[in-house]
């Protein structure tokens, strides 16, 4: 069983008492030998107090305050890089995809109906961000168009650019996204007819470990396996990060998994089901990560344990944005997920702009092209 952090810390103040406490009893009639061999140990485990980690209040303070109005301006800094093509057509002039971007994540930021999130969207055409105030239904409809889809995702992945010198390990993790739609199911072993269960979507996603900022994702029905998703997480995140590290809990642990990561310059910290074997089947790195688990376990759970991280971006997610989805078709569903990620990477950008003092520039926007040519 790996051991974590916590566990490491607790075990060798427990072994610190330990000594402590034996060589006060071989002070009264222990040999000299034994007491030096545990004044030996207790200098081994010198007891530790625990590592502390302290929030920068003043900053988290100023990004909570403005977050709002740095988010918007961040978002229509991001837009103006889009390499966007208005369509021309015979009738009346159909909103452009900037504003039903700005429309969808201003909806999914304040976690609100479609009729309350139209006073933000006037304060923000009044700012010169939108073209317009929409009607809430045109909100409802731009949430369905499936054109919006590719947009989403691609500035999910350059949202981060600003951060590209900052994260190197990351994780790989799913989760799920309930949605107010049934599906029926049969059961014939048990002679039940049929019921009905609520269908959800699933959300596979790479983050970084040290600011959370959602680096790939993909969207998928909620009976989708995790492993297969996980080496077009990893290549869209090489394209713009040079990886370092990817961790990833147990369901991602195969052959194929480690040794892309290997090809693309990382280290996988990928644990080993119980049944697993060794040997290497063709991949070198599977035989050497099992065997760096098996020899120096509290290293290998010391990397694997950034894997953490993904579970607070999913907290982050959906403490924050819900994690309930309102739309009730496959296309709004997705598109709803995503613009809840757009929200996030956003925030995160505001949050790391006061606490690490980075400078937000899209203009590497414009020459990272890779995102936009898979995307036609």
């Amino acid at each position: 069983m790996l051991e974590t952090t916590e566990q490491e810390f607790i075990k060798r103040n427990e072994l610190h008492t330990l000594a402590n406490e034996i060589l006060q009893r071989q002070s009264q009639n222990g040999t000299a030998e034994h007491r030096t061999f545990t004044q030996t140990l207790l200098e081994m485990y010198p007891q530790k107090e625990k590592e502390k980690y302290t929030q920068d209040w003043q900053a988290y303070n100023q990004a909570q305050s403005k977050e709002k109005l740095v988010l918007m301006a961040i978002l229509d800094e991001l837009l103006s890089y889009l390499p966007l093509k208005e369509k021309r057509g015979v009738g009346r002039k159909p909103v452009n995809i900037r504003d039903k971007i700005f429309y969808l994540v201003m909806q999914s930021y304040n976690v609100k109906s479609s009729r309350r999130c139209i006073s933000d969207l006037a304060i923000a055409n009044k700012m010169g961000y939108v073209s317009k105030t929409p009607h809430f239904n045109t909100v409802l409809k731009i949430l369905k168009d499936p054109e919006i889809t590719r947009w989403l995702k691609y500035l999910v992945q350059v949202a981060g650019l600003p951060l590209q010198a900052i994260e190197t390990d990351f994780a790989v993790d799913s989760s799920g996204f309930t949605t107010s739609m049934f599906g029926r199911w049969f059961e014939y072993k048990w002679g039940k007819s049929d019921g009905k269960e609520r269908l959800w979507k699933k959300i596979h996603l790479t983050c970084g470990v040290r600011t959370n900022i959602i680096t790939a994702v993909n969207i998928t029905p909620g009976n989708y396996a995790d492993s297969p998703q996980f080496g077009q997480l990893i290549k869209d995140t090489s394209k713009l990060y040079k990886i370092e590290e990817v961790s990833a809990d147990k369901a991602y642990s195969s052959r194929d998994n480690l040794d892309l990561v290997e090809d693309l310059g990382g280290i996988p910290f990928i644990p080993f089901k119980a049944n697993t074997s060794g040997r290497p089947g063709g991949s070198i790195i599977w035989s050497k990560m099992y065997k760096f688990s098996i020899n120096y376990p509290t290293e290998f759970a010391y990397h694997y344990h950034k894997r953490s991280n993904v579970e607070t971006t999913f907290h982050m997610l959906k403490r924050k944005f819900g994690n309930h989805l309102r739309s009730k078709t496959e296309t709004g569903q997705t598109n709803e997920i995503l613009a809840k990620c757009l929200c996030h990477n956003l925030c995160v950008l505001v949050q790391e702009a006061y606490e690490l003092g980075i400078s937000i520039d899209f203009k590497k926007c414009a020459e990272e092209e890779f995102a936009y040519k898979r995307l036609n």
